[in-house]
């Protein structure tokens, strides 16, 4: 008999593997909680991907889920898939009328001053070689997309505070740029100064962590799905003092 994995192009642990993230399902939808590691999507070297995974979901017919929307391959957390047409179009619409309201943790080395406010900055996208990356620039800059972070510092230890972010806006690495021209780049993020360390204790990656999502569904009313912290955030933050940890 032939394997589930060989008919699907998932070797059987790829397809367990893919099963293993889900966290929530009904009739239109799928949620995943994304390990850090993972590219959403196919790019430049990103080997096995979410998108790929999603044949481990396939009909019969060869059509899997439709990704909803994407996280940098270091970010972890909440990622939605649509299971037929009218519903990957349904929330299509609702993400670009901006009614998918996410919210992130993120950890920084200090609480942002002040601790809780709004950064509404522009950003353009800069061009390094092969990397795309995005500054923080003037709004008459003919690049310039608008952007805005709302931020709050919910817990704070030795070394490091975890900050909670609602973005309003979608651009490419907003929430990074954001906190770094805040003077607190998220640990973990080398590319806009964030600090590989704290307090001696390695940081593993980047500290960023899309942990609840609100939408409307598209049988009607809302939802809203909240991905747990993997284990290297929540054993980071409680090495920087914060024991109350509960997220």
């Amino acid at each position: 008999m032939t394997s589930p994995g060989a008919t699907i192009g998932l070797t059987p642990d790829e397809a367990a593997f893919a099963r293993g993230l889900v966290f929530f399902e009904d009739e239109a939808i799928m949620a995943f909680n994304k390990p850090p590691g993972l590219s959403s999507q196919g790019g430049r070297g990103a080997g096995l991907t979410l998108d790929r995974l999603l044949l481990a979901f396939a009909r019969s017919n060869g059509k899997r889920p439709d990704l909803i929307h994407r996280l940098d391959r270091d970010t972890s957390g909440v990622i939605l898939a649509a299971k037929t047409k009218p519903a990957a179009g349904f929330l299509g619409k609702a993400m670009m009328g901006r009614r998918i309201k996410k919210t992130y943790l993120a950890l920084v080395h200090a609480p942002p001053d002040p601790v809780e406010g709004v950064v509404e900055a522009p950003l353009r996208r800069e061009e390094q070689g092969r990397q795309s990356s995005m500054r923080v620039c003037e709004p008459d800059h003919p690049d310039a997309e608008s952007a805005l972070t709302r931020y709050r510092t919910l817990l704070r230890g030795k070394g490091a505070a975890l900050v909670e972010l609602r973005p309003e806006s979608g651009r490419m690495h907003q929430l990074r740029v954001h906190l770094a021209h805040l003077g607190r780049p998220i640990l973990g993020d080398p590319r806009y100064g964030g600090a590989l360390a704290v307090g001696g204790v390695p940081v593993p990656r980047l500290m960023l962590h899309a942990a609840v999502l609100e939408f409307p569904h598209p049988s009607g009313g809302r939802r809203r799905l909240e991905a747990p912290t993997p284990e290297d955030f929540t054993l980071l933050a409680r090495s920087a003092g914060m024991k109350d940890w509960s997220l």
